[in-house]
């Protein structure tokens, strides 16, 4: 992308941005050609980081590795469902994603945690997404027992109507979590971890300082991105 187009993308994108300002908008926006690499360059092909890629950069940057989590959060990314992730989605996901608030993030966890959609956390959904988050211990007969009693737990810690219908709402869950702020990923890591969080907010914010090209980890070594600032 040459220098005028990127200066009118990131233009573009800074106006509806609630999280990052100019520069870092370019940054992103430049992290984000060289992720999906070559594809950007071939004429009449979708221009997006799709499912595999995403869940890539998830686990070895992020990391994450509960398969669900990581599907939900790509849809939460993906607004327009088509199974990639374009460039304004990147900015605006990352900016919720890395800088969002309390507010918004309660949204964006809720979203991802409701896993049909109904807009309720129902006892399966929590089920499913706990599973993981227990080790089986030799002694178990019936690991899913401890899960299920878990879940009970949870329910009645978050859930107003706990004797009632035995589902979460959204009101609900954003009252809880307004009381335990630690309740906000209580079904799953579905946030970046506030190291991770610290060390690229300093890594965008040496490349300001310095003013000129240098190698940012605002992905991971492990992809190899080169930022030029």
């Amino acid at each position: 992308m040459n220098r005028k187009k990127l200066q009118k993308l990131t233009e573009t994108l800074t106006k509806n941005c609630k999280h990052f300002n100019k520069f870092e908008v370019s940054c992103l926006i430049k992290l984000f050609y060289n992720l999906v690499g070559e594809a950007a360059k071939r004429p009449g092909v979708a221009i997006g980081l799709d499912r595999n890629a995403f869940r890539n950069i998830l686990h070895v940057t992020f990391g994450m590795t509960d398969d669900m989590i990581m599907d939900r959060v790509f849809r939460g990314f993906d607004k327009d469902n088509d199974g990639n992730i374009n460039v304004t989605e990147w900015v605006n996901g990352l900016s919720l994603f890395l800088r969002g608030s309390l507010e918004e993030k309660m949204k964006y966890c809720f979203e991802v945690f409701d896993l049909n959609g109904d807009g309720f956390i129902s006892k399966e959904e929590m089920f499913h997404l706990l599973k993981n988050s227990l080790l089986k211990q030799p002694s178990e007969e019936d690991p899913d027992e401890g899960i299920k009693d878990l879940v009970e737990i949870t329910l009645k810690k978050m859930a107003s109507d706990y004797d009632h219908d035995g589902k979460l709402s959204s009101a609900d869950y954003e009252k809880a979590v307004g009381e335990e702020t630690l309740l906000l990923e209580a079904f799953g890591p579905c946030l970046p971890d506030p190291k991770v969080l610290a060390s690229i907010c300093h890594s965008v914010e040496a490349s300001r300082q310095l003013g000129h090209r240098v190698l940012s980890t605002f992905v991971a070594p492990e992809l190899s991105v080169t930022l030029g600032i």
